[in-house]
């Protein structure tokens, strides 16, 4: 039985299945997609089939899926034996942006014990899984994707390369894009978003066993493929499995369409044919938005003011969500893809230069990491700047901590969370070509998203620099509770000095409590102090949180507790780096025996800043409340102190508190 489906040059596209047993051969066919309906194609996302029977995965609509599988379940195991059977295929792809520089989201040949991949994210995860499921053996997922875009957070080699997936976005095997021409060892570059056509070819031999992956820009098969791995899927198979093609479209909206289309083959072989083209679409500025040249090298997609208007219903109070450090904060609906979004309203006041801020923010806008919440765009329009943020449907932790939360979270959703937030932190630090100081980590800063996980957010007071050396910012910004006693000597943020308001956060957690809490008793006024009083006095289990009621584990609050005093020694150089931070929350080192007291002079309040100066310094109880109103995008209320330099043990009446 032979499988086709139509190429842009041929009338139709051969499946062919070759099984190790010859008995179990298997094959389908089509003649072309004209006129295919549910029964003999299967199509979910934005699929569809457009002129010619072509095969169209995405539309040019950012953070979209299109899935196309034969409908039937195939054999992949032996029913006997219950090995896994042989196959092969085979496929064209084009790949075309409109501006080749851009690139995109590449797409995935898949074998999947589902056809709807339900609950499956786009972007980097191409339409197959999700931020929580990725890496799950219980997936049972098979995939060969040609990708062109690294993502460092699934360890990709470059922006162009071809890689063999196994239950994970992050591949077992990959390999550079390229081929070999026969009789020559040395592998030719093969650009995949060059918009050729590109042949490619995937042979498994289940006795060996060992899958090959072979790419050519031409028809004739290459006799030596890029990829020659040892595989076993013996425990990735089920009996019976779907075949087909899995994309998505990014966040940059540099939009991606994937033609599915022919390649003839005609023995015993399991072959998919298909194209996949990719066509990126920067969406045309309306003339109100000014555009200057300068703002075409920024890597966020630029939203039209329109769009974020319609998005918000006119930035109506409904919508607000709660008041960043520079401006308002709404939810939004994208018009188009009907994305919920954070849409962050600078003010006009805002002191930093419209260009500079908006330079910077280009580059965080890179960053990609599941533990950070994602700039997807920005939007100018006169001195109004629009910053377009990833939903996050549980808003912030803070909400689940202080007071009387709406929901109280177990001790294992805190563990979980205290550690996503050390995973972002650590890519940020170490992992990232450049090193970017968050320089506002706190509760109301870690956003969740609708399954509980942990994303740090809010990047305004971010800085960079290179690996190794610090930042040349003087300026002292940050929230009180927070801030490292270094940063009023010094005035410069190093990743200690995250690091300090890190420790601050872990003992929020354990706690439920404020690092500076001005209705508490005096004893009681300092987190950090009177956690510390608790543990010399050897009852620090006393500081977990009421609310838990006893419920949690005794060995990992300990954990959490000795490392928020550790980070938030007063020494800078006591305080441990975020990699072995988790390497201890992972346990796979054990925390010192002892523990020197926070404060080297071992006094309490001794965190750059004194008892009184705190109470008067924090915010108010009403920009607490609105700052708690956070619920997604990017968080509020901190403080931006200008200058705190006039005494080591005063804040300077210079500081400017913002909160809304």
């Amino acid at each position: 039985m032979y499988f086709y489906l139509p190429h842009l040059t041929c009338p139709f596209l051969l499946f062919l299945f070759l099984f190790s047993t010859p008995s179990l051969s298997f094959s389908f066919i089509y003649n072309g997609f004209k006129g295919l309906n549910s029964d003999n194609l299967t199509l979910n996302g934005v699929a569809g089939i457009i002129h010619g029977g072509v095969l169209k995965l995405t539309n040019q609509t950012s953070r979209l899926i299109g899935h196309g599988f034969y409908p039937n379940r195939v054999r992949f195991k032996n029913p006997i034996t219950k090995a896994p059977l042989s196959f092969s295929t085979s496929f064209v792809f084009a790949i075309l942006p409109e501006y080749t520089r851009l690139g995109g989201h590449g797409l995935a040949f898949t074998i999947s014990p589902t056809k709807d991949l339900a609950g499956a994210q786009f972007s980097q995860y191409l339409g197959l899984l999700n931020v929580t499921d990725n890496g799950n053996t219980s997936n049972h997922l098979f995939a060969v994707e040609f990708d062109t875009v690294q993502d460092l957070e699934f360890s990709d080699i470059n922006d162009n390369h071809v890689g063999i997936n196994i239950n994970s976005m992050k591949s077992d095997y990959s390999t550079k894009a390229g081929f070999f021409v026969d009789g020559n060892s040395t592998k030719q570059d093969l650009i995949l978003k060059s918009g050729k056509k590109i042949q490619a070819w995937v042979d498994y031999d289940a006795v060996k066993p060992q899958l090959n992956v072979t790419i050519s820009l031409n028809p004739d098969k290459p006799v030596k493929p890029i990829l020659s791995v040892p595989v076993d899927l013996t425990s990735v198979f089920h009996d019976f499995m779907y075949v087909g093609f899995s994309a998505s479209t990014g966040v940059k909206k540099n939009h991606t369409d994937f033609i599915i289309g022919v390649s003839v083959a005609v023995f015993l072989a399991l072959a998919v044919i298909a194209i996949a083209g990719v066509v990126f679409v920067i969406k045309k500025l309306k003339q109100v938005d000014e555009v200057e040249e300068w703002e075409f090298d920024l890597g966020p997609h630029r939203y039209s003011y329109k769009e974020l208007k319609e998005a918000t219903k006119g930035f109506r109070d409904e919508e607000l969500l709660g008041f960043g450090g520079f401006g308002s904060v709404y939810k939004g609906v994208l018009p188009d893809s009907k994305t919920l979004v954070a849409v962050k309203r600078i003010s006009n006041e805002s002191k930093q230069g419209m260009k500079g801020f908006v330079s910077e923010i280009s580059t965080i806008g890179r960053l990609r990491h599941r533990n950070l919440v994602q700039l997807l765009g920005w939007c100018r329009k006169g001195g109004v700047l629009l910053l377009v943020y990833e939903f996050m449907a549980n808003g912030s932790l803070d909400k689940y901590i202080y007071e009387n939360p709406k929901l109280i979270l177990t001790w294992e959703e805190r563990f979980k969370i205290i550690k996503d937030v050390a995973l972002g932190l650590l890519y940020l630090h170490e992992e990232w070509q450049q090193t970017v100081l968050h320089r506002d980590i706190k509760a109301g800063n870690v956003l969740l998203d609708a399954y509980l996980n942990g994303h740090l957010g809010d990047f305004g007071l971010a800085k960079l620099c290179e690996h190794g050396s610090n930042s040349n910012t003087t300026k002292v910004v940050g929230t009180l509770g927070y801030l490292a006693p270094e940063l009023t000597r010094t005035g410069k943020p190093t990743t200690s000095s995250d690091v300090f308001a890190f420790g601050a956060l872990l003992l929020e957690v354990v706690c439920g409590r404020r690092p500076i809490e001005p209705k508490a008793l005096p004893e009681e006024l300092i987190l950090v102090d009177w956690v510390w009083d608790k543990w010399t006095k050897q009852k620090v289990l006393e500081v977990v949180d009421s609310r838990l009621n006893g419920q949690f584990n005794e060995v990992e609050v300990l954990v959490v507790i000795k490392l928020g005093l550790m980070c938030s020694s007063n020494a800078p150089s006591a305080r441990p780096d975020m990699r072995q931070v988790i390497r201890y929350l992972e346990g796979e080192v054990p925390l010192p025996d002892g523990l020197a007291p926070p404060c080297e002079d071992g006094e309490k309040g001794g965190h750059g800043v004194d008892s009184e100066d705190y109470v008067h310094s924090y915010p108010s109880s009403s920009c607490l409340d609105k700052a708690s109103n956070w619920s997604a995008g990017v968080e509020e209320g901190y403080v931006d102190v200008e200058a705190m330099m006039a005494s080591p043990l005063s804040v300077s009446s210079k500081e400017e508190s913002r909160c809304s």
